[in-house]
């Protein structure tokens, strides 16, 4: 039986990758997303993709949205907990709401999303369940002290929830990208983005595909020796 995946901010960048990737390795995948319907619409109609719409910093929301996908999929058996913001800003500038938004949607969601699927698991012995990091939340950077406190507390996360699961047949791991050719990333003015590249010693922006496979590789059934590790996809500008 096909293994029922939760991609959250499932349907663009990074989300979009992963969920394409479990797709193509026979998982049934429910993308959540969080604003764009437009851009949900054309995802599911480009890959086939259920998209579920809900706040993924809402705890209540979060809990309605998985009992629907699990009334329309089935058990959730795999979660990636990829859903993340930025509202960059220096600390002496930054307002809390931009703290608070932050820690809301990157971190606090792995916290709603683990909670609704992790009693279902432990009473199928198995889960799989990948948190999607950051290299700024392992080494820090210069006006994002939001992004990388929740960043490095997804890190954090994995490594307690995973002693949790281990013996129950969960593996919880994290993936910490770096500098992946994203909207986000091509936010960034070009001249700070071509000194970033000069820092990658492979010489090039991650692609969404890396970070899809390392996903696909963490969840696979027989990744059942793997929990508490974080997989640093980066290029090399971060050994951690």
């Amino acid at each position: 039986m096909a293994r029922v995946a939760l991609v959250t901010g499932g349907t663009r960048g990074i989300g979009e990758a992963v969920s394409v990737a479990l797709a193509e390795v026979g998982c049934k995948v429910a993308a959540n997303y969080g604003g764009n319907d437009e851009r949900a619409r054309a995802f599911s109609e480009r890959t086939g993709i259920p998209a579920y719409k809900f706040d993924v910093g809402d705890f209540a929301a979060v809990t309605g949205g998985v009992a629907r996908i699990e009334a329309e999929l089935g058990p959730i058996d795999i979660l990636v907990n990829n859903a993340g913001i930025t509202r960059d800003g220096t600390l002496h500038r930054m307002g809390f709401e931009s703290w608070d938004d932050v820690i809301r949607t990157n971190l606090s969601s792995c916290f709603n999303c683990s909670r609704a699927v992790i009693e279902g698991m432990r009473a199928r012995s198995f889960g799989r369940i990948v948190n999607i990091g950051s290299i700024n939340g392992q080494g820090g950077q210069y006006g994002q002290v939001n992004y990388a406190a929740a960043k490095s507390g997804i890190h954090g996360f994995t490594k307690a929830l995973a002693q949790e699961g281990a013996s129950q047949g969960i593996t919880v791991n994290a993936i910490a990208p770096g500098y992946v050719d994203t909207d986000m990333v091509r936010a960034v003015p070009e001249r700070v983005l071509e000194r970033i590249v000069e820092r990658i010693p492979v010489g090039r922006l991650g692609q969404a595909s890396d970070i899809a496979r390392g996903v696909v590789f963490l969840t696979a059934d027989d990744a059942d020796f793997i929990t508490g590790s974080t997989l640093s996809i980066n290029g090399g500008q971060h050994m951690y």
